[in-house]
């Protein structure tokens, strides 16, 4: 059995596997059928909270989640409010560290007079505190700790809130679905929504494939993910779920590598600098953050959709899913200008909970070439790969335009990027912009995070036979393929 990162990742594959299991095994998956699923996945004998019906209650949660069908437009991060109780409930706190100096600077500067002295010591009124941060700022001795949540500090979209009952809110208006606050909450209270259940149907609906095919796309970070075996190894285990084929949207990739550069040529003089638009969660963040700057963000769709379409323009009556590391994606497929190119998406987590319901051992698993996408496609998984696979098509091509891009390595540097933008100043003409760290291969849903899965990514570029992205689709007419977006904000602010 694999090991998992953390008691969360571990939790959220026991209850995708039960869900697939019970599926596969004829169940319904009714109240009955998730009360078995929390009574079964619990241990009265290693509980976090504070009693078993809670735990109990919390797993119940999870699977019901999974389980149910969301509404049009509705978030697909989610909170489950009975695990939100554990974090930190004050923000600032007094430490050991107070000298209760003559100084007084943190009484002075609360705007709440929040803060007393007493035997030498500074106090604070949490009933009178609003978090301002002044206290902690002036304290000469640093003895006002600042301890944020970490679903909190890790949300750089500032996208969650504290309630007056001290649980953690998602302000969906301001949410860019990257699922940061799903990875980084240590108690997993926050979610994503689960298309395990979704995506098995599809496939026992197509009766082998014989009443509509299912096509599973990958994304390139699946390189990084199951490194117990070989990579076509796993695209083996894939097709073994019940897939008509595997196809990679690095391929999509290749083709939106080739179809950005001919945009950046043709519109960089008129825009001056444009962003790339691969990243679902950093067109959500401008879009909503800065709207008026988005008619500089990239038109080309992503690559998931670009390969979408590609397999469409084949098969007209396709079913699609999407397998990646990415949470955004769950939400992207629903945009307006792009519904119905994706049935579905699931995240390396899931799949590998299904690997685990269906018994499929990777390691076993007989080897299926995989050789669609180019050297510079599969790079777009890491952070630079976008960057670096445009300006090989622009040498390539002799597209004779300066060229020079600044790479944002996560959302807190795209957030810097868009501002500098947007007050004139930046000096760049592309911003490749990642909402995660080390891109794709960092996404939230990913089985393993880390520096170390770069390299992963390079070897696996490196085994492609076609070495540039223009010779991957050179046999393809993008024309026909219709690769730009329509946005909806663009619309609205032409109107």
């Amino acid at each position: 059995m694999r090991k998992f990162e953390s008691n969360v990742q571990y939790i959220k594959y026991q209850v995708n596997k039960q869900i697939a299991k019970r599926f596969l095994d004829g169940e319904a998956l009714n109240a009955k059928t998730i009360n078995k699923i929390s009574e079964e996945l619990v241990d009265p004998n290693r509980l976090i909270r504070c009693c078993v019906y809670k735990e109990r209650h919390i797993v119940s949660e999870r699977v019901k989640i999974g389980v149910k069908s969301i509404k049009k437009g509705e978030n697909v991060i989610k909170i489950i409010r009975a695990a939100c109780d554990e974090c930190p409930v004050y923000r600032y706190v007094v430490t050991e560290a107070c000298r209760g100096c003559l100084a007084h600077k943190c009484q002075e500067v609360c705007p709440r007079d929040a803060i007393t002295i007493a035997d030498h010591r500074a106090f604070i009124n949490q009933n009178l505190c609003i978090e301002c941060g002044k206290c902690h700022d002036v304290c000469p001795f640093g003895a006002i700790s600042n301890v944020k949540r970490p679903c909190l500090g890790s949300c750089h979209a500032n996208a969650l809130f504290v309630g007056e009952d001290r649980k953690v809110y998602i302000d969906d208006e301001k949410c860019v679905s990257c699922g940061s606050c799903v990875y980084n909450c240590p108690f997993g209270a926050i979610v994503d929504k689960s298309f395990v259940l979704d995506v098995l149907k599809l496939i026992k609906e197509s009766e082998n494939n014989t009443k509509y095919k299912v096509y599973a796309i990958v994304a390139p970070a699946i390189s990084s993910q199951f490194t117990e075996a070989k990579i076509e190894q796993v695209i083996t285990g894939i097709k073994q779920i019940g897939f008509q084929d595997v196809i990679e949207a690095a391929l999509g990739a290749d083709i939106v590598a080739c179809h950005e550069a001919k945009e950046f040529s043709e519109t960089i003089e008129q825009r001056q600098w444009m962003t790339t638009s691969c990243c679902p969660a950093f067109v959500k963040y401008v879009e909503v953050n800065y709207p008026e700057l988005m008619s500089h963000v990239s038109g080309t769709v992503s690559p998931m959709i670009a390969i979408a379409k590609l397999i469409r323009s084949t098969d007209k009556d396709a079913r699609i899913v999407f397998i990646g590391p990415c949470t955004a994606k769950k939400m992207e497929i629903n945009e307006k200008d792009l519904k119905g190119q994706v049935d579905y998406v699931i995240t390396f987590e899931e799949l590998n909970a299904i690997f685990g319901a269906m018994d499929i051992d990777l390691t076993k698993c007989e080897e299926t070439l995989l050789d669609n996408a180019s050297y510079y496609g599969r790079l777009f998984a890491r952070s630079g790969g976008v960057t670096a696979a445009v300006q090989a098509v622009i040498e390539e091509q002799g597209i004779d335009i300066p060229f020079e891009p600044l790479k944002c390595d996560g959302l807190d540097e795209c957030v810097k990027a868009l501002k500098v933008a947007s007050f004139g100043r930046l000096k760049a003409n592309l911003i490749e912009g990642m909402a995660c760290k080390c891109g794709c291969i960092g996404g939230a849903a990913s089985l393993s995070h880390g520096p170390k899965d770069v390299s992963q990514v390079d070897k696996y570029g490196a085994l492609s036979k076609e070495k540039s992205s223009v010779d991957a689709t050179r046999i393809f007419d993008m024309e026909e393929l219709h690769l730009e977006r329509d946005y909806e904000v663009l619309k609205k602010q032409k109107k």
